[in-house]
């Protein structure tokens, strides 16, 4: 293995954590109805664990509302299950073949639960992206000590530096994901 290959792996593996980050962000609950609240709720489909997603066409009706219409109609009462139970605190309606989910603004505690929740989130994923710096570094430090590796002291510096540069990018990518997360969850 060359350094290229290694600062691509680490590149890789940071843009995956970035990657997770975002996922989780669109899950978040803030004021508006989006599909993303709902795509991941499990729901015990036939004795297994599914995506909501899977199971039914979730879509947004108002700016505060969203429908759920299962693929499946003898469904629906796990789906409704599924939705109290997420801890998101929706109550879904049965209205014939669909659920209709109102989705009320937090309140005010629960905002800054949200925010608390993005930041703490946010941290894990920057120690997610230092741990793979540590973790290549480390690997250049034994392509360094190991002589058939070919790896000059000039080369190994220079890497690390280019890692460190990919550290941060990420780090403040993260960042800025972050606060727009939070700047729209405390949005009245």
């Amino acid at each position: 293995m060359d350094i290229d290959t290694v600062m691509l792996e680490c590149e890789d593996r940071m843009n995956k954590s970035v990657d997770y980050l975002a996922r989780e962000l669109r899950g978040m609950r803030t004021g508006r109805a989006t599909t993303a609240l709902l795509e991941y709720v499990k729901v015990d489909y036939y004795g297994s664990s599914t995506d909501l997603r899977e199971l039914a066409a979730i879509s947004v009706a108002e700016a505060t509302q969203l429908i759920v219409k299962p693929f499946d109609p003898g469904s629906k009462q796990e789906i409704v299950k599924a939705i109290e139970k997420s801890g998101l605190g929706l109550n879904p309606m049965v209205e014939g073949p669909i659920l209709r989910i109102n989705v009320p603004p937090p309140s005010a505690e629960r905002r800054k639960q949200l925010s608390g929740q993005v930041r703490k989130l946010a941290e894990e994923t920057k120690v997610a992206i230092r741990n793979e710096r540590r973790d290549a570094n480390k690997h250049i430090d034994q392509m360094l000590h190991d002589k058939k590796a070919g790896v000059t002291e000039d080369g190994a510096k220079s890497a690390k530096e280019d890692i460190d540069k990919l550290t941060q990018d990420h780090t403040h990518k993260v960042d800025d994901m972050a606060n727009k997360k939070i700047a729209e969850v405390e949005e009245v």
